[in-house]
């Protein structure tokens, strides 16, 4: 009996210590050890004093044997929407790679299981996080009528919530797009902006799918240097002043004059994302108006 009662008292913890039981949720009753393990109702009885004994779990009036701590959430208080927009601040914070049904549902403070009733598996919240994410970007309620100064701020736009959100930018698929409405709609957006152009739909269609893969490949960087930024605890720029002495050996041993120049001679150098998006998007859109004109 006394190993009967040990492994079930060692089983249970393990469940709570693990998050499968979290505070609040119930325990399994004796009748249903007794099911379970095989054993006598006394046994049953003895696991529950031991884990009570231990702080593991409370009993509750009207309830039962529950996890101790706080009662999680009603299944009512929840919605996709919070499902969503929790799984998005936890992405934007510690990165896609972090991202579980598990720690959204310690977030919400409510079962694991309970999510999966809104949102029925992971390809589906990433859809809803791609979706809600791009739902940021405000569609003009009308065209300038200056292609260029719209495509620029359909751009910027795009580039300003991969900036917010950089698990965005790894998240998207060029050859494979997600299809969500706001994902369309940010396409229909900037075909849109082309539509007094003489170029055919097919063209503009190359002109938005070429703008947005530049836009995301420049922002593919951004989870990257998030995460170097968490594991190393230095900015870029700190990164780069410590690899000075290091690069400066470097050339000393492969000779590289315009990199020397660049590094050594040009004080004001600068260079960063949002550097390279700038000069990438001004080329860009220097090149789409030679080829229309």
């Amino acid at each position: 009996m006394d190993a009967a009662y040990t492994k079930i008292v060692a089983a249970i913890t393990e469940m709570i210590e693990s998050g499968d039981l979290r505070p609040g949720e119930r325990v399994p009753s004796a009748r249903a050890i007794t099911r379970e393990w095989g054993v006598a109702i006394a046994t049953a009885t003895k696991a529950h004093a031991a884990l009570r004994e231990a702080g593991l779990t409370v009993a509750r009036p009207g309830v039962g044997t529950v996890v101790a701590g706080p009662a999680p959430r009603r299944d009512t208080d929840l919605s996709r929407e919070r499902i969503v927009a929790t799984a998005i601040a936890i992405a934007d914070r510690q990165g896609l790679a972090e991202l579980t049904m598990r720690r959204i549902a310690a977030e919400l403070n409510v079962a694991t299981m309970s999510l999966y009733r809104h949102v029925p598996g992971r390809e589906d919240l990433e859809l809803a996080m791609i979706d809600a994410a791009l739902g940021e970007i405000r569609v003009p309620p009308r065209y300038s009528g200056d292609w260029r100064a719209d495509l620029e701020r359909c751009a910027r736009s795009l580039w300003e919530v991969f900036q917010r959100h950089p698990w965005l930018g790894v998240t998207m698929s060029l050859t494979r797009p997600q299809l969500t409405p706001n994902a369309m709609r940010l396409g229909e957006m900037i075909m849109g902006t082309l539509a007094r152009t003489r170029l055919g739909v097919t063209d503009r269609m190359l002109v938005e799918v070429l703008l947005f893969s530049f836009v995301r490949g420049v922002a593919s960087a951004l989870e990257p240097e998030a995460e170097a930024r968490r594991d190393t605890g230095l900015t870029d720029d700190e990164w780069m002043d410590s690899r000075g002495p290091e690069f400066q050996k470097f050339i000393a041993e492969y000779p590289m004059p315009n990199f020397t120049e660049l590094f050594l001679h040009t004080p004001d150098f600068e260079f960063d994302l949002t550097v390279l998006f700038e000069f990438g998007l001004a080329r860009f859109l220097d090149g789409i108006a030679v080829w229309i004109g």
